[in-house]
């Protein structure tokens, strides 16, 4: 699912971002090493170069093969500075959110997490990597099996699966210690809110045109919300669009 960072602050730190890209016309593809050497930079350049402090999502964004997780021909362009497509209408997000989405949910490797719109699968690897254990739900079945088929390749055996409408969650698994939401809705959907424990954060995109990154913190007496940064994501599909 595509997200993307607000153009404001790309802008402000495009100078400093420039990868190598390698071109459709090329004869060869990048070679692992090539890929090894383009991924230690995005997090040199795009994400401590920021504001990504957080050292196990640093850790972990350097080892999860983002290539992996994009089509054979924009393998060349995985570890650059924005979304890129994966079919269906549908983009991997830009590295910089992932990791911006995984340092605010704050998962410790005893925690269960839901991830609402499995994409490609990334953003499940990056949170596979940091909790104990993600539960993942897909609304387009091509790309839920598609980012599965890549999933389980890689040895993750920490991801469980649902191909469906991620409005309502998943309440038998829940509560929740973190709920990321890689889609906008325009609202804050009350069903997760619901399965989150007490003290637990939801970090989710809300609104229609003009959308803010918003972090939600479920407390005693009620929820505290936190506004992070405009973001673009593509809109929460199915009842999320019948309760607008």
């Amino acid at each position: 699912m595509g997200r993307l960072l607000g153009v404001g602050v790309i802008l402000a730190a495009s100078a400093a971002l420039m990868l190598h890209r390698w071109g459709p016309g090329e004869v060869e593809p990048p070679s692992e090493r090539e890929l090894e050497r383009a991924r230690s930079e995005m997090v040199d350049r795009q994400l401590k170069g920021r504001d990504i402090v957080d050292r196990r999502v640093l850790e972990t964004m350097r080892r999860v093969p983002r290539h992996r997780f994009v089509p054979p021909e924009l393998v060349g362009e995985a570890y650059s500075d924005g979304p890129l497509a994966i079919g269906e209408g549908q983009t991997i997000s830009q590295p910089y959110i992932v990791a911006l989405m995984s340092q605010l949910a704050q998962v410790s490797s005893s925690e269960r997490v839901l991830e609402v719109g499995t994409g490609s699968g990334y953003q499940a690897a990056i949170l596979a990597e940091l909790a104990g254990e993600v539960y993942t739900i897909e609304i387009l079945a091509g790309l839920a099996e598609s980012a599965r088929r890549t999933l389980e390749q890689l040895g993750y055996e920490n991801i469980h699966f649902r191909v469906g409408d991620g409005y309502r969650g998943w309440p038998e698994a829940a509560p929740f210690d973190a709920i990321v939401v890689t889609a906008a809705p325009d609202h804050v959907p009350q069903p997760l809110v619901d399965q989150l424990r007490l003290g637990g954060v939801m970090v989710i995109p809300v609104g229609s045109w003009s959308q803010d990154l918003l972090r939600i913190t479920k407390t005693e007496k009620g929820v505290q919300r936190e506004q992070i940064t405009p973001v673009r994501f593509v809109p929460m599909t199915g009842e999320a669009e019948k309760h607008g």
